[in-house]
């Protein structure tokens, strides 16, 4: 690879194939296994003073254990308001409150339910790949053009061949997290 002209198309390929495994990674998380992770409340957004905050902003989030989530607000007037944004997002748990604090107990999965996630994360990763081939077929094409424009086809060649290591790179990243989370969903 002696022309500058490829290194922009393959780095450009790799920063997309990048954000995919990113955005796969965070959108996995959500996923819940059976078990209490406080990621699974990332997207619970709570009214705070006339606007919406996330949930971690207004209280602290631990897991005493597997199947429990205790959220402790940092004011008491907030509880209600923390339970509502609860019931009201896609987390799909019930919680109860002691008055100091608001518990998620996790309910174990089914053998149903467990399948149906796993197949929610495979779709979840086929996604990732669509977006990663694209990032490729991107920068290939970018080579294509820079050929027609002088580059020389061997080093067009060498460009592809590169994005495709690239590509190869990211998709075994993306079947490593998929097999990951489908180990930790079926796990009982």
């Amino acid at each position: 690879m002696s022309d500058e002209r490829v290194k922009p198309y393959i780095q450009a390929a790799a920063e997309e194939m990048e954000m995919a495994v990113q955005y796969l990674d965070d959108s996995l998380a959500h996923i819940r296994a059976g078990k209490a992770s406080t990621r699974i409340l990332d997207g619970v957004q709570v009214e705070y003073y006339g606007g919406m905050v996330p949930l971690s902003n207004v209280s602290t989030i631990t897991t005493p254990d597997a199947k429990t989530i205790v959220i402790q607000p940092w004011e008491k007037a907030l509880i209600p308001i923390i339970e509502k944004a609860i019931l009201i997002s896609d987390v799909g748990i019930t919680p109860s409150n002691n008055g100091e604090n608001i518990r998620l107990c996790i309910p174990p999965l089914t053998e149903e339910r467990r399948r149906q996630l796993v197949k929610t994360s495979g779709g979840l990763v086929e996604d990732a790949k669509i977006s990663i081939r694209n990032a490729r077929r991107e920068a290939i094409d970018g080579l294509k053009k820079e050929q027609k424009n002088g580059l020389p086809e061997d080093v067009e060649k060498d460009g592809e061949a590169e994005v495709q290591k690239v590509h190869d790179k990211y998709v075994k990243k993306v079947e490593e997290l998929f097999a990951a989370k489908e180990k930790e969903i079926m796990t009982v």
